[in-house]
């Protein structure tokens, strides 16, 4: 190796420990909550992932996503996106026991309440058991649509492209039914509105 390619790797490295360094001391928030940041841990979790079931569609940024059709809590069904054309759609993925999607549901709730008839839609699907979701809602309502699926490694969250089943988890849908944006973990408080705007 050459003097100049000593150089460069010991900077690269230096940059790297630099970069780990800076996350340790301030916290990942703001580099986790950048696009650049999410698409890199996208990437990251995606490579790391078990292989998905034979046959599954996952979703890819840019292309439609496959329709999946999902009960609410009355069990009607309901299909994503037809069911939702025609408007942008956000999608998060939650439980009843995990505490930063709980956190993040009234940002949600808020969020959806000022989108108005032309806005984005809002739509929770719940990995979660129905009674536990029907319980949890009673003393934390939201008014966004509730869908129910079952964790696992086919669930609808895998299908958008959350090969890792992190939760909570959330994508943006354009009106024509294409991934456009993922995020994993949860919204802070006005977060969503900049998330969707860029």
């Amino acid at each position: 190796m050459t003097s100049t390619g000593k150089v460069l790797l010991v900077a690269l490295g230096a940059g790297l420990l630099g970069a780990v360094a800076g996350v340790l001391m301030n916290g990942p928030g703001p580099l986790l909550r950048s696009e650049l940041g999410q698409q890199a841990l996208q990437q990251a979790m995606t490579a790391t992932a078990p292989p998905t079931p034979d046959g599954l569609a996952v979703a890819v940024r840019g292309e439609p996503i496959p329709p999946l059709t999902l009960p609410d809590l009355q069990g009607e069904p309901a299909t994503l996106p037809a069911d939702y054309a025609g408007r942008p759609l956000l999608v998060n993925f939650w439980a009843s026991w995990c505490g930063p999607c709980i956190e993040e549901m009234p940002e949600l709730d808020r969020f959806a309440a000022t989108q108005g008839a032309n806005g984005v839609q809002v739509v929770g699907i719940a990995l979660d058991e129905p009674d536990a979701v029907r319980a949890f809602l009673q003393h934390t309502p939201v008014d966004y649509p509730i869908l129910l699926d079952v964790a696992g490694p086919a669930d609808t969250g895998v299908q958008l492209g959350n090969a890792r089943g992190v939760l909570p988890y959330t994508v943006l849908v354009d009106a024509q039914g294409r991934l456009v944006k993922q995020k994993i973990g949860p919204f802070e408080h006005g977060e969503v509105d900049g998330w969707v705007g860029h």
